[in-house]
């Protein structure tokens, strides 16, 4: 028995030392250093930005060579001297309308919005970490506070069952500390298994593979979060200049009117221009001609892509309207959450748990000595935990309101 307490001693003392203190700054750095997601996205931009290389480079000069395979006259082959024919010519292809030029602010538009979307994607993350690692704050001080109840009851009980064995008190009471020992240990495994997909999934958006605990100042931070006035009209007003889902429906809107406008110079004709040389096949001996060509726009005036662009901007616009309402209803339901969440939180008295705490001590000394029934133990118990968790959700749901608004409106409010 000795060596199995020892030995679970030690266990939990490599898990203690196994795991991370790490605060949420912290978190974050590793998150910008190690998220494979990231880094993956970065290539998005790379490609963007070698597409705007592309269409900066205009078509390459066409160069084209003649000369002569089999004179018939003087029945020679390749002759291609003084007395024989060979021509040259070279053409470049000259956008007209100012297509190349709409290609490039095309792809530039693609540009921005892969940055866009790179930014949403660290917004995301950052948001999913801050929640996760609050939400392990405070199922692991909910945990914790059961497990030092647990400990306290199982030394109670094994008295108790020491006493019920030689008829000192009724087995009734066993049962019922038991039952309140069980249902306080099945609390603590469902919250130390949320922990645990907790904590994977910190470690997929950090790569600290090492269990953390976090580290949390909750007296500044809630003070930090109480101390903000904030309105709605001002939170709408930050939010349309940073979030970054209107900021990319508001680019992609422009980058339709853009391929639009491509398209509609795709439409006018282009110019080839170059030089011809030939030796003997033109009216005059070493002939140099300059060449023109352009297409006669007579059948494609890509009037099928100008209505598909078209219709394509005319989405975008209404999407980003759309967008738009969404974001200000988003912020709306938000600023009244924050403020129900901050109404609850006030009418929380600071002392409400150390108040509990001290009652509980004295609850439990009176209860071993028998001033109390255990009925009324067992009442205040679960009354005890209750108070507890409520206080605890009170605070995250607090933390976590304010955390929303920080994401909505893409701006470090809180």
């Amino acid at each position: 028995m000795k060596y199995s307490a020892f030995f679970l001693l030690f266990v939990n003392c490599m898990i203690a030392i196994a795991q991370k203190p790490t605060t949420l700054a912290e978190a974050e750095q590793q998150m910008q250093k190690n998220n494979l997601l990231l880094i993956a996205e970065q290539y998005n931009i790379s490609a963007s930005q070698a597409a705007v290389i592309q269409a900066k480079i205009w078509d390459q000069p066409y160069l084209l060579v003649e000369a002569n395979a089999y004179n018939p006259q003087d029945k020679n082959f390749f002759d291609m001297g003084t007395a024989g024919q060979k021509a040259a010519s070279i053409q470049q292809l000259i956008y007209m309308g100012g297509k190349k030029r709409n290609e490039v602010d095309f792809a530039k538009t693609n540009v921005a919005i892969a940055e866009l979307q790179f930014e949403q994607l660290i917004r995301n993350l950052r948001f999913e970490l801050a929640q996760t690692f609050y939400t392990i704050y405070y199922d692991q001080e909910k945990a914790a506070t059961i497990e030092g109840q647990i400990n306290k009851l199982d030394t109670l009980l094994s008295n108790y069952e020491i006493q019920a064995e030689k008829g000192n008190v009724p087995l009734k009471d066993v049962v019922r500390l038991q039952s309140l020992v069980l249902n306080l240990k099945k609390e603590k495994n469902i919250l130390d298994a949320n922990i645990i997909e907790e904590q994977q999934t910190i470690a997929l958006i950090t790569g600290i593979l090492e269990p953390i605990i976090p580290l949390v100042n909750e007296e500044q931070l809630i003070l930090k979060y109480e101390n903000k006035t904030i309105t709605k009209d001002s939170l709408v007003t930050v939010a349309l200049a940073n979030n970054l889902e209107y900021l990319t429906a508001l680019k992609v809107s422009q980058s339709q009117e853009i391929y639009l406008k491509w398209q509609k110079s795709l439409a006018v004709p282009d110019l080839t221009a170059g030089v011809a040389y030939d030796q003997r096949g033109g009216a005059f001996q070493n002939q140099i001609d300059f060449t023109l060509g352009i297409p006669l726009p007579l059948w494609n005036k890509n009037r099928g892509n100008i209505q598909l662009a078209t219709a394509q901007a005319r989405q975008a616009s209404v999407h980003k309207e759309y967008e738009r309402m969404q974001l200000e209803s988003k912020v709306d339901m938000l600023w009244r959450l924050w403020l129900h969440q901050k109404n609850q939180l006030e009418t929380i008295n600071k002392s409400v748990s150390e108040n509990m705490d001290i009652v509980y001590v004295g609850m439990l000394h009176n209860f071993e000595r028998r001033n109390i029934s255990l009925l009324e133990f067992t009442d205040f118990m679960e009354s005890f935990n209750q108070t507890h968790i409520y206080v605890s959700e009170v605070k995250k749901s607090w933390i976590m309101a304010s955390i929303r608004l920080n994401y909505i409106t893409n701006k470090e409010i809180f």
